[in-house]
């Protein structure tokens, strides 16, 4: 189990990067596609930003527990949780292999 102050602050850096996702990819569109002095306009106003308004400071979580190493996307479980789970059954369409 994570302790709770990591789990807590991840939440709070995905409600960050959703408030300034919109503004955010203007100001890339503009970094990529204007002129010099809108360029360098937009890369201020980008560096203005909070930090945690960056997608890439989020951690992926375990979803039951916030452990944040081995995380399975598809399932968003690390892979401790998914081979309990999966030995118990719980998560759909996941069996053991055997041959």
């Amino acid at each position: 189990m994570a302790k709770k102050s990591k789990i807590a602050a991840n939440e709070r850096r995905k409600a960050v990067v959703a408030r300034h996702a919109g503004r955010r990819a203007e100001l890339k569109e503009i970094i990529r596609t204007g002129t010099a002095e809108e360029r360098a306009e937009a890369v201020r106003a980008l560096s203005r930003q909070p930090r945690d308004a960056s997608a890439t400071r989020v951690r992926n979580r375990d979803s039951v527990d916030g452990r944040p190493r081995g995380h399975l996307t598809k399932f968003g479980l690390s892979r401790i949780r998914f081979r309990e789970m999966a030995h118990r059954g719980e998560l759909p369409g996941v069996t053991k292999a055997s041959w």
